[in-house]
């Protein structure tokens, strides 16, 4: 069993769902990020996920893109990323993921960016803009490593495409709760709870759901059917407005809602 779902199972033996918690590193500055990420796990989150700024974010909402952006300007670099991870994994014992966007791995060498995650400590990837039909080099890559790679699912995903996700997922299926770009929403989608259904139908083991979590009673209702909730925004703009401290508040709130009743 690969780490991230040893602590998708870890939580739920202790009867909660999972917490895994966004974090863009270098925002607002590296040595800043790596501080953040540690009070992340700190304060509950189960699985980290990580992402590398990218000149254009297309999938992320506003709050996501500003503080990308800024990583950037601040002269964050792609050869950043693995230095980062491996003293976050040295500090804390949660596994991370890094959630990137495909065009930096092909520029960087796919084996390449496999063999220096999986020496930093890191324990896989989520690609949202790649398909797994376009990922043979990657799931060659991340079956010769051990790494786990976290492809998306969609409400409006076919039968046959959930089929081909459940089948290429490892770790757990991130499940998108509404269509469109990460933020926080008032109202999360109906839709997660069928999807998850239908990718329980297909064989997943493990389904989390992200895009639009960002309180502790949407945590709480997406653990009641999900294996864990997915938080970004929310964390992104807690550090931006509160520093590290800030951000150890608010995670520790929605670490909160993750409690499931005992039968």
């Amino acid at each position: 069993m690969s780490r991230v779902a040893a602590a998708i199972e870890k939580a739920h033996a202790e009867a909660r769902g999972a917490f895994v918690g966004y974090l863009p590193v270098g925002f607002p500055d590296t040595a800043t990020s790596i501080e953040a990420a540690v009070a992340l796990a700190e304060a509950g989150a189960d699985i980290l996920e990580l992402g590398p700024p990218y000149s254009d974010p297309v999938m992320d909402g506003e709050v996501i893109q500003q503080a990308t952006q800024q990583a950037l300007a601040n002269g964050f670099r792609l050869r950043d990323l693995f230095p980062a991870i491996a003293e976050i994994t040295r500090r804390v014992d949660v596994p991370v993921l890094v959630m990137t966007y495909w065009n930096p791995v092909l520029q960087y060498g796919v084996d390449r960016y496999a063999d220096d995650l999986l020496a930093a400590g890191g324990t896989g990837l989520i690609t949202p803009d790649v398909t797994p039909e376009s990922a043979a080099e990657w799931i060659a890559a991340s079956e010769r490593t051990g790494l786990d790679r976290v492809f998306l699912a969609a409400p409006t995903s076919t039968d046959e495409r959930l089929d081909l996700v459940v089948k290429a997922s490892t770790g757990f299926v991130y499940t998108v709760s509404t269509m469109g770009i990460t933020g926080e929403r008032a109202e999360l989608d109906a839709a997660a709870r069928r999807l998850t259904e239908r990718l329980r139908a297909h064989g997943a083991a493990h389904a989390c759901v992200g895009i639009g979590i960002s309180t502790p009673e949407q945590v709480a209702g997406v653990v009641g059917y999900a294996d864990g909730a997915i938080v970004g925004t929310a964390l992104v703009r807690a550090l931006r407005d509160g520093g590290v401290d800030g951000l150890r508040r608010v995670a520790g709130v929605l670490a909160s809602g993750t409690a499931r009743p005992r039968p």
